[in-house]
Order: C-alpha cells, then structure tokens, then sequence
C-alpha cells in the first residue's frame, strides 16, 4: 500500500489513463489534419504499405509487457512503463475496427467504442477504490451518480450512432481522397 493507502497500482493506473486519453485524442487529431491536408503526411510507407500506428503500438505493448515480467520495475521506471502502457494502447486500440475487420475505412465506429471500453476499465483502476468509499458512505449518492452515469452512456451510444451517420461519409470520403 501506499502512503494514501491506495495498492500499487492505483497511481500506474492513473498514468496509464492520462497517456491512453491524451494519445488517442492526439492520434485522431493529426490523422485527420493529414487526411484534411492541413499538416504534412507523416503516414510511415514501406515498399508502398502504409504502416499503421497500431503496428508501432503491438510492438511497444509487447515491448513493455517484455520489460514489465523480466524487468519487474518500481518507482520511475514503473512510472514509465505506465504510461508508455496507455501510450501503446491508445496507439493499438485507436485502429481497433481496421484489425476487428482486417481493414476497412480508419473511421469506424468499433474503435471508438473499444476506446470508450478501455478507458471505463482504465477508469475503475485508477478511481475504484474512491467509487467504492463512496458507495458505503454515501448510498444514495452513489446510487444518483449510477443512474446518471448508465443514463450518460446511453446517451452518448445514441448520439454517437447519429454522428456516425451524419459525419461518418464525409471522414470516409476524406480518407478515400488523401489516398496516395
């Protein structure tokens, strides 16, 4: 435990949350300033193949997983691995439709809703333990704050359903035009 009497990996937890939110936003942002033409190509092409930052984040993952088991690592160096954890992962999971699929357009709705999964896991790591305090303080509190949560997320399916819809053929068409 530590010194707030939180295990261990609560604070890994919460390093890997930060590096996979801030990696998957940074990641859908300059593929899309790509596709738009806005900022150079930076796409990585060998022999003519696009290679995908899911494959940069297979090899980090195996990477780190490597160094995790033989390594063992505490304080800063299990501070890093965290986060380069979360940076893996948003890397992987952001492509998450194309290797569901085996390919298809970079846009599809399967990988934002792996992101939303992994984040949630990612989430009750970090923040368990204080949902969990709240839960026995506070029940009804609690009980407000999960119906509000679930009412949140059924929210957000439906309006990520009419966005897709509405702004999903315009990101494949762009996709389709920024093509080598």
């Amino acid at each position: 435990m530590t010194m707030d009497n939180e295990p261990p990996y609560v604070r890994a937890a919460h390093l890997a949350l930060f590096a996979f939110v801030l990696t998957f936003v940074a990641s859908r942002t300059v593929v899309f300033l790509i596709m738009a033409r806005r900022i150079p190509n930076l796409f990585f092409f060998l022999n003519g193949t696009h290679i995908h930052h899911l494959n940069y984040g297979i090899f980090l993952l195996a990477t780190v997983g490597g160094f995790l088991l033989f390594k063992r690592p505490v304080g800063k160096a299990a501070d890093r691995s965290a986060l380069a954890y979360g940076f893996a992962m948003a890397l992987t999971f952001d492509e998450f439709g194309m290797w569901l699929h085996l390919g298809g357009s970079y846009w599809q709705r399967a990988s934002i809703d792996a992101v939303i999964v992994l984040t949630a896991l990612l989430a009750i790591l970090a923040f368990g333990r204080s949902i969990k305090r709240l839960e026995a303080r506070h029940f009804w509190g609690f009980t407000v704050a999960l119906v509000a949560f679930v009412g949140f997320s059924i929210v957000l399916y439906q309006t990520g359903n009419r966005i897709g819809h509405l702004v999903g053929p315009s990101l494949v068409s762009l996709e389709l035009d920024s093509s080598p």
